[in-house]
């Protein structure tokens, strides 16, 4: 279960895929959209993103930053940000500390199978490092449409 809104979000370190160590915290005084997925290059993990790239300049305009994170590697963060041509930075977070330390990571079913991964989730935080709202199991072809509402934006 996905850690609550009013609460002020953990900070982490993790690295980009421009080799840069990132830290939540160094977005104070800004509005940050952290969004969890499960794997780069996947059909809906795809959509999701590119919607927020499609949008990306009503985020931009509103000095809203977008954080992508999953458990993938920088080196596949590359791949997928240069085919996609995603203007936002995608965090690797191998091991999935960061999806365990805000409750994104649990078990799932597809096909039949059960497994562990992460909870396509994105979390909405304040510029004063408060998570402001919590949207659990994402819809990907809606979700950047839903946070444009919600933030009182339009594309």
């Amino acid at each position: 279960m996905a850690i609550p809104a009013g609460i002020p979000a953990p900070d982490f370190e993790l690295m980009d895929d421009a080799h840069t160590l990132r830290k939540l915290s160094d977005y104070r005084g800004k509005n940050v959209v952290l969004y969890f997925y499960p794997k780069d290059d996947t059909p809906g993990c795809t959509k999701e993103a590119c919607n927020f790239r499609d949008d990306y300049s009503a985020y931009e305009k509103a000095g809203v930053v977008i954080l992508g994170v999953s458990p993938d590697s920088v080196e596949s963060h590359v791949k997928f940000k240069k085919k996609f041509q995603l203007q936002f930075p995608l965090l690797a977070d191998e091991g999935h500390k960061v999806c365990d330390l805000y409750g994104v990571w649990g078990p799932k079913k597809f096909m039949g199978r059960e497994y562990e991964g992460v909870l396509r989730t994105t979390f909405l935080i304040d510029g004063s490092g408060v998570i402001k709202k919590v949207y659990e199991n994402v819809r990907p072809a809606e979700h950047s449409a839903e946070l444009l509402a919600e933030l009182g934006l339009s594309a």
